[in-house]
């Protein structure tokens, strides 16, 4: 097959979940394009970008620099369009159909968006990556450019704070013209339908990591009283690193010989900062800023707890599943997370973690400590965590799925093969 990622910006190392998703259909021979509308701004990038040669399949929908003023966008786009309409002269002229798509045919909106596929496909599936992207989705199929599947991924904030910003109809055009909607979570798919998406369209399809098949199925802990939790993390609101920082304060006074790790960087690193000085525990806390997947793994691999806080902001913003949580479910780790959207149908709570309310800091210490003064515990728990992933969340099983669900014939077909 040939296939299209359109995404929001590329690479991010955040998304491990998009580049499994490619790596995964390139490993089984299809033929993958990235679209994305701006550059991923971290630091450093994913090993698979490299590896797979990623950045050469990738193609770039926003121009560099600051947004011109009208008149010199709609030269710019007037260019573009004259450039590339050789290429797709049936799609541009949809693209410039006034009755159809009003202004954004008067002001060559639609045909400024089409513009970088014209002579890229045709695609058999066109996949995009959140939910506000499928409305380009919608375009290329509404002018020709797209003959094939229209597949959106739901996976957070677009199922939660962007209807509310943007209206509860906000995807109804979406909904009626695109053939497969992928969601990370039963709390999702609830949500999607409640916004009004056919629920025969809907189809639960888990975040996934790698699970490595020599990795020992019980961790050793260490012997000399030492305790390692470990966060990872973008050091936004909804991800609750605030609260993760005071429970672990909570606890500092009672086990000093904890140490809490936290990978990833944010708006909020500065404020986070000021909060681990204010509260005396800088020896015992570290902000490690952005880490590429091997050192995350590594992360991981030496520490005894994953702490996953999240809470939902006043913006509304959800997460998804965070897939650190499989991450550390394939190394054994208990987690301490929170009742947040779909992460109770991840961690099992008593099961292959403990679950308390969100912003609950004595709540958050209790757990924690619990699972420092039992080791069998979070041994019990690691291995029901690894189990779980190895049957629900492994990768290459994810992916086998994800092909079968686009050659389904129909999304009832669809829907079956991913159960």
């Amino acid at each position: 097959m040939k296939i299209a990622f359109i995404v929001g910006r590329f690479p991010v190392l955040s998304q491990t979940f998009v580049l499994r998703q490619i790596t995964g259909l390139l490993d089984r021979g299809h033929d993958v394009d990235i679209f994305a509308y701006d550059r991923g701004r971290e630091p450093v990038s994913h090993q698979y970008v490299r590896q797979y040669g990623l950045l050469e399949r990738t193609y770039y929908l926003n121009g560099a620099g600051p947004a011109p003023a009208k008149a010199a966008q709609l030269v710019r786009r007037a260019r573009l369009v004259t450039a590339s309409f050789h290429k797709a002269p049936r799609a541009f002229a949809r693209a410039l159909n006034v009755a159809r798509f009003g202004k954004s045919a008067i002001s060559l909106g639609v045909a400024h968006a089409i513009a970088p596929f014209a002579d890229k496909g045709p695609y058999d599936v066109v996949h995009c990556q959140f939910g506000p992207i499928g409305h380009l989705g919608v375009l290329l199929k509404q002018t020709g450019l797209l003959r094939g599947k229209l597949v959106t991924s739901f996976l957070g904030y677009d199922v939660s704070s962007y209807p509310m910003h943007h209206g509860p109809r906000v995807y109804e055009n979406l909904f009626a013209q695109g053939d497969i909607f992928l969601c990370v979570s039963e709390h999702m798919k609830k949500r999607l339908v409640e916004l009004g998406c056919d629920p025969q369209k809907v189809i639960v399809h888990r975040l996934g990591a790698e699970l490595d098949r020599s990795a020992p199925a019980l961790r050793r802990w260490a012997a000399d009283g030492k305790l390692a939790i470990a966060t990872v993390a973008r050091l936004v609101e909804k991800k609750g690193v605030e609260y993760g920082i005071r429970a672990v304060a909570k606890v500092l006074s009672r086990y000093p010989r904890v140490e809490y790790r936290i990978a990833g960087d944010g708006p909020l690193r500065d404020r986070l900062c000021r909060l681990i000085e204010e509260l005396g525990i800088a020896g015992n806390v570290k902000l490690l800023g952005w880490k590429e997947q091997a050192e995350i793994a590594s992360l991981l691999q030496t520490s005894d707890i994953l702490l996953a806080p999240s809470v939902t902001p006043e913006s509304g913003d959800e997460e998804g599943t965070p897939v650190v949580i499989m991450e550390a479910f394939a190394q054994g780790l208990a987690v301490v997370s929170t009742y947040h959207a779909g992460i109770p149908e991840v961690v099992i709570d008593g099961r292959s973690g403990f679950l308390v309310p969100e912003r609950d800091v004595e709540a958050l210490a209790e757990k924690i400590e619990i699972l420092i003064n039992d080791p069998a515990l979070r041994l019990a728990m690691g291995r029901a965590g690894r189990e779980l992933m190895a049957r629900e969340y492994d990768i290459e099983k994810l992916n086998d799925r994800l092909v079968a669900i686009y050659l389904a014939k129909s999304p009832s077909a669809a829907s079956a093969s991913a159960a």
